[in-house]
């Protein structure tokens, strides 16, 4: 299912836009199992830790992930460490969760 996530675009969000709604958060998380939703300071937000065997390999994908970002215009936190890269999707213009989040963390996935 999450390839189905994966097909889609990111939309232009707007302040107004939609945060995901409690069925529609339970729906994408099935689709997406290896993501967890983590809320701070308030804002809901998609978090998935990837491991890796060393730093290179940690630093060669949050490049992809960089790229991906641009791609779709639509920016994660990412944090790079040894053998380790932490992908954080939410939508700042309206300190939620909206579709074009699981969207990118479905693309996210791909780029393994």
């Amino acid at each position: 299912m999450s390839s189905q996530l994966s097909a889609q675009k990111c939309e232009a969000c707007h302040v107004d836009a939609p945060k995901v709604s409690e069925e529609e958060l339970y729906e994408l998380m099935s689709q997406l199992p290896d993501w967890v939703p983590e809320v701070r300071d308030g804002v809901m937000m998609l978090e998935r830790v990837y491991k890796f065997k060393n730093y290179k390999l940690a630093w060669a994908f949050a490049n992809k992930v960089a790229e991906l970002a641009e791609e779709e215009f639509h920016h994660p936190a990412t944090t790079l460490e040894w053998g380790k890269v932490t992908v954080t999707w939410w939508t700042h213009a309206i300190k939620g969760l909206h579709k074009n989040d699981f969207i990118c963390a479905a693309k996210t996935d791909k780029l393994l």
